[in-house]
């Protein structure tokens, strides 16, 4: 995998460039259903003017900057996409300085790849990116940082796609409260689970569903499910609940130093190699928010990037098991 990190502070050339760039693979994807299935323009527009009025001035930015374009427009909305799965592990370390740290599984030929570092709105975030403006997990100059892992269930209804909901919460929030309260009320389009600590130690986890409120909780480990296994034969693939009574085991009872916690990341039981089947760990991914840190890791890899001192460049990752 070739991986970049980017800085432009607002939107402009380098974000047109890369959105020209993934377009095309971006367009089919979001054509896969036809385009009926698909929001209109007006629907996307009213429900980011309902739900996130404060990214409307940035969005209409990006739209002009992405062509201006009837489809491009409707994908950058984010609004109710094609469903999409994801595997994924997350924990909150809670020494010290405590951090997030989460595995990302999901498949190497349909993720950007990229880090972006942007002043967007007046607020500094660094993160994965995801639909290019979207974010899988980040960290913003309010030492909030966020990340995700698929909630486990086969429903699916008009909501946003989660990673532009993560975006909108390192946007407007400071807190792990006001983060938890914004993913409490914004509609989600498949069900997931979002983990954020914040500077002051705090953190909580919430589920989020299409179909059902949300549920705020002090969990620190989030895995594929969310209260229950609701999807028995995705949770048996994935090994969701084998993963989560690991974490769960390693910070109830072994209270492991900040290193080895983090490297259990990169072996199994959370380490995973099923790329053929899409839920191969693309990356671990650490964050420290007091620091405005994070850290990308591979087997044997490790690529430390700052907000406040944010260095643009590239690696070529080898991923045990791609073909």
């Amino acid at each position: 995998m070739y991986w970049r990190a980017i800085s432009e502070d607002l939107p402009g050339p380098k974000w047109a460039g890369l959105f020209r760039e993934y377009w095309p693979n971006y367009r089919a994807w979001w054509l896969k259903e036809g385009e009926t299935a698909r929001p209109t323009y007006a629907a996307s527009l009213r429900a980011l003017r309902t739900h996130m009025p404060e990214m409307v001035p940035l969005y209409e930015e990006l739209c002009e900057l992405a062509g201006g374009g009837d489809h491009a427009a409707r994908f950058l909305s984010f609004y109710t996409p094609p469903p999409y799965l994801a595997s994924c592990s997350q924990a909150v370390w809670g020494g010290k300085q405590p951090v997030l740290v989460r595995n990302y599984d999901y498949n190497p030929k349909a993720f950007d790849s990229l880090v972006l570092r942007t002043r967007w709105m007046g607020r500094a975030v660094m993160g994965t990116s995801d639909g290019l403006w979207g974010l899988v997990d980040g960290v913003n100059d309010k030492g909030l940082s966020i990340s995700l892992t698929f909630g486990g269930r086969r429903v699916a209804g008009d909501g946003f796609g989660v990673p532009l909901i993560l975006r909108y919460v390192l946007q407007i929030c400071e807190t792990a409260e006001e983060a938890g309260e914004v993913l409490a009320r914004v509609p989600t389009h498949m069900s997931y689970n979002v983990t954020v600590l914040d500077r002051k130690r705090n953190y909580l986890t919430v589920m989020m569903a299409p179909d059902r409120p949300a549920v705020i909780t002090h969990a620190a480990v989030a895995t594929n499910h969310q209260e229950n296994v609701e999807w028995i034969s995705h949770a048996r693939f994935t090994a969701t609940v084998e993963r989560e009574r690991f974490l769960l085991h390693r910070l109830r009872f072994h209270q492991d130093p900040e290193e080895k916690f983090i490297n259990a990341f990169l072996r199994p039981p959370l380490y995973s190699t099923a790329f053929n089947y899409g839920f191969g760990t693309l990356y671990t991914a650490v964050y420290r928010p007091r620091k405005q840190e994070m850290e990308l890791r591979w087997p044997g890899v490790v690529w430390p990037l700052s907000l406040k001192e944010f260095e643009e460049g590239a690696r070529e990752v080898t991923l045990p098991g791609v073909v």
